[in-house]
């Protein structure tokens, strides 16, 4: 992540704001406590008035403090948003890419390989979070997300709708199949990709419950943080896997992977590509190749 622009007391000030405390504000800045206590001094002695409480417990804003701190904070966050466009316009070679560790093993590097061959003078950046923190996605010029259309901005456009079909090895298939009904996925170790929250992908559960099945996860099943994960055990031969089509693809026409059980679509949910407010030439000539991919 590149360093803010250094904007004095006003980062300071706002850090203390924020987090209500000089020593969480000084860690956050990489400053000593005395220091960020110096310069919150500093503006008080100019503006004749105390900023804040102080306590033991930390440091809670004045009614003075509250309303210098909202004008702050937002010329702060005007200030890096301001400052995050400029670097992006003056770097058009590069280009930053937020996604999931599924989606950028699966399906978005090797097409970023082959895009690179066609312009090898661009800088492309993968940056990947199971947990998809706003934050990161910010620092970044495009984001590859999954969810609903009531998930993201109008300028969001659908890239892969969610299509999901259990998967297996042939190996496992012979030794534990055949599969011919869903009661026989509901008897068999299945493989879960466990998220923090709800999912936003579609589960077993789900899958088990569009026919009629009632299943929890169950003694055999393997659950499992990344996708990646996910697919490596249903290779190892570990149980059966929710295949994402888009994503299990190369392992279908390799047959490393089969096709076992009838195929669950939500055509509103999928992958989706998030462009930032201000995207470089480079940016808009790989996402429009990469859609056109599709």
């Amino acid at each position: 992540m590149q360093r803010p622009l250094d904007i004095g007391w006003l980062r300071i000030f706002e850090a203390v704001g924020r987090l209500g405390s000089l020593t969480r504000a000084a860690n956050e800045l990489g400053l000593s406590q005395p220091a960020v206590t110096y310069q919150i001094k500093r503006v008080e002695d100019q503006l004749g008035v105390s900023l804040l409480h102080r306590s033991q417990s930390g440091s809670r804003l004045s009614d003075a403090g509250e309303i210098l701190f909202e004008a702050v904070q937002a010329s702060v966050e005007g200030i890096d948003k301001a400052v995050r466009d400029t670097r992006r316009t003056t770097q058009d070679h590069a280009v930053r890419i937020f996604t999931d560790f599924g989606f950028a093993a699966f399906w978005l590097m090797p097409r970023v390989t082959g895009f690179r061959r066609l312009h090898p003078e661009a800088e492309v950046h993968i940056i990947a979070s199971q947990s998809l923190d706003d934050a990161m996605a910010r620092e970044t010029d495009a984001a590859m997300l999954f969810g609903a259309a009531d998930d993201f901005p109008e300028t969001a456009k659908l890239l892969i709708p969610e299509r999901v079909v259990p998967v297996c090895t042939p190996g496992f298939l012979e030794r534990f199949g055949p599969f011919d009904n869903p009661e026989d996925f509901a008897r068999a170790p299945l493989l879960h990709l466990e998220v923090d929250g709800k999912s936003r992908w579609l589960t077993w559960e789900n899958w088990l419950a569009d026919h009629g099945i009632d299943r929890k996860p169950a003694q055999g099943d393997l659950g499992l943080n990344t996708y990646g994960f996910v697919i490596q055990a249903a290779l190892a031969e570990q149980g059966v896997a929710l295949g994402w089509r888009g994503l299990v693809d190369h392992h279908l026409e390799q047959g490393s992977l089969v096709a076992i059980g009838p195929e669950v679509s939500r055509r509103d949910r999928g992958y989706w590509v998030v462009p930032s407010p201000a995207v470089s030439t480079t940016t808009t000539t790989l996402l429009n190749w990469l859609i056109n991919e599709t």
